[in-house]
C-alpha cells in the first residue's frame, strides 16, 4: 500500500486524529471531546494527562478503524491550541498543575506589571506580540509562583515546559524529545522571531529558568519517533493550530490570507521572509519554519467565534444543535437593529481591552430570539471585517479573497454576510480540514510523501465561492452599528 499521512489535531475542546493519503484523500478521522475547567471567573483549564489520553486513544481509534498498517504510516504531523501552558515533572510524565489555556485571564496583572516596568515596546519589537494574558509567557510564570517549589526544581532541570505539541512529542516519544516548533514558540511572548531564540531579557523579568524550555526545530523534520503496534513511525510536522491552516490552505504566497471560523476566529496573511510590524493592533509571528528558512505572518485573533453560537445553544438554551443557528438566523429579514459583542473574556485583535465585557444592545419590545441568534452570527463576521480592514492597512495588500476554514465556515448564512460585509469573495476549500491538513503536509515534505510545497499547490481545490452582494451604503451602516456598540462594551470590567 502507499504511504499515508497520520495528522493529531489537538484543539481547545477536542482531540482529533485524521489519516491521509497521498492524494489528501481523508482515510479515517475520530474525534474526542475532553473537559473544560473554569475555576473562577475568566480563568480555564485543561487537565493535561486527558488532553494525552484523548489525543492518544482517537490515534489507535483511527489507525484500526480505516484498517491501516503503521508501517505504512510514512510520519505524524501535530497541530494544536497555541499558547495553552503545561508544565510536568521530568521523572514522571506526570503534569504539576491542571494547564492553563489560551482563553485564561487569570494573568493580565502580570502583563499589567511587565507594562508598568517599561517592556511594552521590548516584548512588541521582539516577540512581534502585543503584551497580553493571552500568550504563555505569563501563564508559566504564574504557575511558577504558585506551585510549591516548582521554581527552584525547573532551575534543576526537574520541570518542564511545553505547549501542547511539546506535551505531545514527549509523551509519543517516551520523554526522548523535548522540542516545540518555530511557530509554537513564537506564541509563547518568550521567543525573539528575528534571531530564533529564547530572549533572556523576557526570561529574567518573568524569572523564568531557561532549562525549563524546549529546543526549537523547524515545523518540518523528524523530531523523534513513536512506537505504533511495533512500528517505528517519525513525528516530523508541527505547527501550531492556525499556521498550519495557513500552510494547508496552501498560502505559500505574500498577500495570501485565511480566516479559521473555530472556538475564536484566527485571520492570518502570509507577509514573506520579514516580519511585517503592526500599527493597526495586529500581531506579527512566524507563519512556518522550512528549508532553513522562517515566512512570517500578520494575525488577527477573535477570541469568542463560533463559541458564540456555543454560548446560545447552551447557557441560553436558544436551539438544540450549533448547526440550528444558520436556520433560526434566516427567520428574519434583518438584525433588527440587534448588536451582540461576545467580549466573554476581552476582546482581541485590532483592540486588545482585557476588560472588555459581552454586550447585547438595540433591545425593543420587539426584539425576538431569532434577531438576537441572527446578531451572534454577524458579530462574527463583524470581528473578522475589523481584522480585515487592520491587515490590509497595515501590509498596504489589498485582500485579494479570504480563503475560510474551520467548522462555522459551513454556514451558508455566515459564509454569505462574511462576503456582503468585507466587499471580497470568500472562498471555502473542499476539504474544511486545512488545520490537519497542513499537519499533514508538513509531515509528508519531511518523509518525502510530497516532493516539494508547488506539489501541494496543485492539491488545494476550492468548494464555494461566496460573491459579495450587498449595498454599499448598507454595509457602512451595518459597521457604524457595530462600531458604536463595540465602544459601549469597552472597558467594563475595569
Amino acid at each position: 500500500m502507499e504511504k499515508c499521512i497520520l495528522a493529531l489535531d489537538q484543539g481547545t475542546t477536542s482531540s482529533r486524529a485524521i489519516l491521509f493519503d497521498s492524494e489528501q484523500n481523508i482515510l479515517g478521522v475520530r474525534q474526542k471531546e475532553f473537559t473544560q475547567f473554569y475555576p473562577q471567573e475568566g480563568w480555564v483549564e485543561h487537565d493535561a494527562m486527558e488532553i494525552w489520553s484523548s489525543q492518544y486513544a482517537v490515534m489507535m481509534e483511527v489507525i484500526a478503524q480505516s484498517g491501516v498498517n503503521p508501517a505504512d504510516i510514512a510520519g505524524i504531523g501535530i497541530t494544536n491550541q497555541r499558547e495553552t501552558t503545561i508544565l510536568w515533572d521530568k521523572a514522571t510524565g506526570r503534569p504539576i498543575a491542571n494547564a492553563i489555556v489560551w482563553q485564561c485571564r487569570r494573568t493580565a496583572g502580570i502583563v499589567d506589571q511587565l507594562l508598568a516596568d517599561g517592556l511594552g515596546d521590548h516584548i512588541k519589537q521582539t516577540t512581534g506580540l502585543v503584551p497580553d494574558a493571552y500568550f504563555s509567557g505569563t501563564k508559566i510564570k504564574w504557575l511558577l509562583d504558585h506551585v510549591e517549589g516548582a521554581r527552584e526544581r525547573a532551575r534543576r532541570g526537574e520541570i518542564l515546559f511545553g505547549t501542547v505539541d511539546s506535551w505531545l512529542v514527549w509523551k509519543l516519544t517516551g520523554g526522548a524529545a523535548h522540542v516545540t516548533d518555530v511557530t509554537n514558540a513564537s506564541r509563547t511572548m518568550l521567543f525573539d522571531i528575528r534571531t530564533l531564540d529564547w530572549d533572556d531579557t523576557l526570561l529574567q523579568a518573568l524569572d523564568i529558568p531557561r532549562e525549563m524550555l524546549p529546543k526549537v526545530c523547524s515545523s518540518s523534520e523528524v523530531y523523534g519517533y513513536t512506537d505504533i503496534l511495533g512500528s517505528k513511525v517519525p513525528i516530523c510536522g508541527i505547527a501550531g493550530d492556525q499556521q498550519a491552516a495557513l500552510f494547508g490552505q496552501t498560502c505559500f504566497a505574500p498577500g495570501d490570507a485565511k480566516n479559521t471560523y473555530g472556538t475564536g476566529c484566527f485571520l492570518l496573511m502570509n507577509t514573506g521572509d520579514t516580519p511585517c510590524e503592526s500599527k493597526n493592533g495586529l500581531i506579527t509571528t512566524i507563519a512556518v519554519g522550512l528549508n532553513g528558512k522562517v515566512q512570517y505572518a500578520l494575525e488577527g485573533s477573535v477570541f469568542v467565534g463560533g463559541a458564540v453560537i456555543q454560548w446560545l445553544r447552551d447557557e441560553m438554551r436558544f436551539f438544540n444543535e450549533s448547526r440550528d443557528a444558520e436556520y433560526y438566523a434566516q427567520k428574519v429579514p434583518d438584525n433588527g437593529g440587534i448588536y451582540l459583542v461576545p467580549a466573554f473574556t476581552g476582546l482581541g485583535a485590532p483592540y486588545w481591552d482585557m476588560y472588555a465585557r459581552g454586550a447585547i444592545l438595540g433591545i425593543t419590545r420587539g426584539t425576538r430570539r431569532e434577531h438576537i441568534i441572527r446578531a451572534a452570527q454577524e458579530s462574527i463576521a463583524y470581528q473578522v471585517a475589523d481584522l480585515v480592514r487592520a491587515m490590509e492597512a497595515d501590509t498596504g495588500l489589498p485582500l485579494r479573497a479570504l480563503k475560510a476554514d474551520g467548522g462555522a465556515s459551513r454556514d451558508h448564512f455566515l459564509m454569505q454576510f462574511q462576503a456582503d460585509i468585507i466587499g471580497r469573495e470568500v472562498h471555502r476549500p473542499a476539504i474544511r480540514e486545512t488545520t490537519a491538513l497542513g499537519a499533514a503536509y508538513l509531515a509528508g515534505l519531511a518523509a518525502g510523501v510530497w516532493p516539494n510545497q508547488e506539489a501541494l499547490t496543485g492539491l488545494w481545490k476550492c468548494d464555494t465561492v461566496f460573491t459579495p452582494a450587498m449595498e454599499e451604503a448598507q454595509r457602512q451602516k451595518l459597521l457604524s452599528g457595530w462600531n458604536k456598540a463595540v465602544g459601549r462594551s469597552r472597558e467594563w470590567a475595569r
